[in-house]
């Protein structure tokens, strides 16, 4: 699944999701901080949100960000995913690139993402829900964690855990680098 497979969808699926639970724009923008004109520009496939805008979004119209974006999920049998077909998105913060491992129906729950970044990528993010953890597992490079005010650095192999319903940043430090992300909500 190609980005711009996945943010073909989008558009429909966002302007769906809005009105499955009867919301005006302006409600949206409410909830989500996010202005009703870039809402509107996203469902009319004008513009492509940035990753921060989305969650915001999902979190606002509480509908799943792998779901929203991804293949929807069929129950009662072995579901492969080839990796040309994970959902994945460029457009990540700077010099990161996110692919959704998890399932759709596991958002807002316990998520999985693969991070690949860059030499110097940088993944920003606002708070999370209350109670929200996150554990990075370094796969490749060195990787610089800050929750917070709290930083620590990890290698391959090792692994982070921090809250993250405080601003959290990951960073690549001394070349690219690869990881793989788990977001827990309790």
């Amino acid at each position: 699944m190609t980005d711009s497979d996945i943010l073909s969808r989008l558009p429909e699926r966002l302007k769906k999701a809005r009105r499955a639970q009867g919301l005006s724009l302006e409600a949206v923008e409410k909830l989500s901080g996010v202005s009703r004109s870039m809402v509107s520009q996203i469902e009319r496939g004008e513009s492509n949100p940035t990753v921060a805008t989305l969650l915001n979004l999902t979190r606002a119209l509480n509908v799943d960000f792998a779901g929203l974006l991804g293949e929807e999920a069929v129950e009662d049998r072995v579901e492969i995913v080839k990796v040309s077909q994970t959902p994945a998105l460029d457009r990540a913060g700077d010099g990161c690139k996110i692919r959704i491992l998890s399932a759709p129906q596991d958002a807002g729950r316990f998520e999985v993402y693969e991070l690949f970044f860059k030499d110097g990528g940088k993944l920003e993010s606002k708070p999370h829900e209350r109670g929200t953890r996150e554990q990075l597992i370094a796969e490749e490079g060195t990787l610089k964690v800050m929750s917070g005010v709290a930083t620590g650095m990890i290698e391959k192999g090792d692994t982070a855990r921090y809250a993250a319903d405080v601003a959290h940043t990951i960073e690549a430090v001394n070349g690219p680098a690869r990881a793989i992300l788990m977001v827990v909500r309790f």
